[in-house]
């Protein structure tokens, strides 16, 4: 699909309507195809990254006059959902840039145009990635380790280890941020560093249990230099609601939560699939066992809740509803408890599937190994739960 094309096909902006741009089922074929050999390897996505650029899918979620198709953020987490049921780490890594163009079209439709830059790289299909989390920081967005030393006009100078810097070796453009002390107050910069800036090196360290297509290598910044017009925005360090923090936060949660979903839908098929071929002694199929059907019942409904979930709280990003103080404990639980689910589901599916789910060939055995990234992104369970407790019971003494 061309850049022009894409646009004409979506027709009107598509915040809402999923049906706007899909994964071409034969490109999604070749991804299923592909997707144990980027595994075994350990390598990036790099053809699916190639394909998937082609038919529009870095533009998804650019206005449709700038040659994207419009999608909002639930429409975008649809997408992701499906190409997760293929490729679980393609799903994951790519997802760090539609989480960046979402958390731009967040930030615009609430009145602000800091973001502008993101649009801009989407609509030119150029890949944008995150250079945020740090070895030992659990504050991720509300505190850095990384040292922003001003330049004197404008722009920073930025130096510090990033960690599970998703795309390494293929981003355009890369976010980071650090903590600027040089004044009365610490504040937190943030800016976009291009590929072409030099500064940054990747370690060639992404050597996981799963999520291996995904290549998020340890990225250290060598004072690489940010002008005054890559950087977007200066906060104070701590928690706050600046529409920066929400658009990123709500569009990395809601969308690494729908990863997991499609990894939890794509268990359930396998183990519908696995059951219903399994012959037991007395010429029984295993889908005709009770204790087989109630599992397997288990597992969609939980399923089925997840989804519900992520789809009405990705609406409400995009329709702009008026949560106020319950954005963060329902953006935090969502994500928490689909991964939780997912991982659920898929050990289940494991059980009930048998000991061939067991084999290092099994497309099963590779999805209990990607489910279980999904505890290492922020928020964690703990994280999540701190946060709940504390929008109920107030602040801890």
């Amino acid at each position: 699909m061309t850049k022009a094309n894409t646009g004409a096909a979506a027709g009107a902006d598509a915040g809402t309507d999923a049906a706007a741009w899909t994964v071409p089922d034969d490109l999604l074929a070749r991804i299923a195809e592909r997707a144990p050999g980027y595994d075994a390897a350990n390598a990036f996505c790099a053809e699916d990254l190639e394909e998937l650029r082609a038919a529009g899918y870095l533009r998804i979620g650019v206005p449709v006059e700038r040659g994207g198709s419009g999608l909002g953020l639930r429409a975008t987490a649809a997408v992701q959902r499906t190409l997760a049921q293929a490729a679980p780490a393609t799903a994951l890594g790519l997802g760090m840039h539609q989480v960046w163009v979402q958390a731009a079209r967040a930030v615009t439709a609430r009145g602000a145009s800091f973001l502008q830059a993101v649009t801009d790289h989407a609509s030119d299909d150029h890949l944008l990635a995150f250079g945020v989390s740090e070895p030992g920081n659990d504050a991720v967005l509300f505190d850095s380790s990384t040292t922003a030393e001003p330049d004197g006009d404008g722009g920073y100078r930025f130096t510090g280890t990033k960690v599970f810097t998703s795309l390494a070796p293929a981003w355009d453009v890369l976010s980071v941020f650090g903590k600027d002390t040089s004044g009365p107050e610490p504040r937190l910069v943030h800016g976009f560093v291009l590929r072409s800036d030099g500064g940054v090196e990747h370690l060639d360290d992404w050597d996981t249990l799963g999520m291996r297509a995904t290549q998020s290598r340890t990225t250290k910044l060598h004072g690489v230099h940010v002008p005054a017009d890559r950087i977007v925005r200066s906060l104070p360090v701590g928690p706050n609601q600046d529409p920066l923090v929400f658009g990123v936060f709500a569009a990395f949660e809601l969308l690494i939560a729908s990863v997991y979903v499609g990894i939890a839908e794509r268990a359930i098929t396998l183990a519908v699939s696995g059951v219903g071929r399994r012959v037991a002694a007395d010429g029984s199929l295993r889908s005709q066992d009770p204790d087989v059907r109630r599992a397997i019942a288990d597992m969609r409904g939980g399923v089925d809740a997840i989804t519900l979930q992520v789809d009405a709280l990705a609406r409400s990003v995009d329709e702009q509803d008026d949560l106020g103080a319950r954005w963060f404990p329902l953006l935090v639980g969502t994500k928490a408890r689909a991964v939780d689910t997912a991982q659920h589901v898929v050990d289940e599916a494991m059980r009930v599937v048998g000991g061939s789910a067991f084999r290092s060939s099994s497309e099963l055995a590779r999805l209990a190994r990607d489910v279980r990234a999904g505890q290492y992104h922020p928020s964690s369970r703990d994280s999540a739960a701190r946060t709940l407790a504390a929008s109920v019971l107030g602040p801890p003494a």
